[in-house]
């Protein structure tokens, strides 16, 4: 028998001879339960090498499990995630591999990785490209997503959208709503209409459905993408980018 299930079909053993309620399991007195610690510790101290494979299999398991989760959700989630039209939508609107980023204005990961999704969108004609506000770092990063999501109402094709969005995202020191307001004259949003559209009720609602998504999908930290039928989590680099949308599309980490 191999190491790891030496090790498990072990520790098995000894979780139905003390497991409580188990009527019918075979029940060891101390000292046989003292003999099988004995041989497992003895094993173990003579193959330490087992625990690292015993470790290597439990992550592996983990990372599967993880992944059917995010399947799953994206699944269950899909026009949503893909096509709602609280998102802001940049790239190839009818491409053929959809990139969604969710990122905080205050992330400092996402101001590196701002640059990856440009690059991306500038090699790849046929990629579409969702952004989702997601404000998880405090106050400022909630008033400058509400500052955004009111940019979105006002400029729904896009383009104002992203100068407003590289220039609050690049720019330094803390974001909040008078760093999002003043991104946003720059870009020449009508700052009338912004602070009125502010205060309607879509803002709320395209945060609270952008947190919904996240939760579903285990998100609990920017950048976090969805790309295909994966989901990726933090600021990974643009080589890694271009493999999950190359697994996407063709299912190969490059596409011929």
């Amino acid at each position: 028998m191999p190491p790891f299930r030496l090790i498990a079909a072990a520790a098995l053993v000894l979780s139905v001879a003390v497991a409580p309620g188990l009527a019918s399991a075979q029940k060891f007195n101390d000292e046989q339960r003292g003999q099988i610690e004995t041989i497992i510790k003895e094993y173990l101290v003579s193959h330490p090498e087992v625990l690292e494979e015993a470790s290597e299999e439990l992550s592996k398991r983990q990372a599967q499990a993880a992944a059917e989760k995010h399947q799953s959700a994206i699944k269950d989630n899909a026009d949503t995630i893909f096509n709602s039209p609280r998102g802001v939508t940049l790239g190839n609107k009818n491409g053929d591999v959809t990139f969604v980023e969710f990122f905080d204005y205050n992330c400092g990961y996402c101001k590196r990785a701002m640059s990856d999704m440009l690059e991306l969108m500038k090699d790849d004609p046929k990629l579409k490209v969702v952004l989702k506000e997601f404000p998880v770092l405090g106050p400022g990063s909630v008033e400058a997503a509400q500052v955004a999501v009111a940019v979105r109402m006002q400029d729904p094709g896009g383009k104002k959208y992203l100068d407003f969005h590289q220039k609050l995202l690049g720019g330094r020191g803390q974001a909040d709503k008078a760093r999002a307001m003043a991104a946003a004259k720059d870009a020449g949003l009508d700052m009338a209409k912004l602070e009125k559209d502010m205060a309607s009720p879509e803002v709320r609602a395209t945060i609270e459905e952008n947190f919904k998504l996240a939760e579903a999908m285990g998100m609990n930290g920017t950048p976090s993408y969805v790309i295909g039928k994966q989901v990726v989590v933090g600021a990974v680099g643009l080589d890694t980018l271009r493999e999950k949308v190359a697994m996407a599309r063709c299912g190969k980490a490059q596409c011929s």
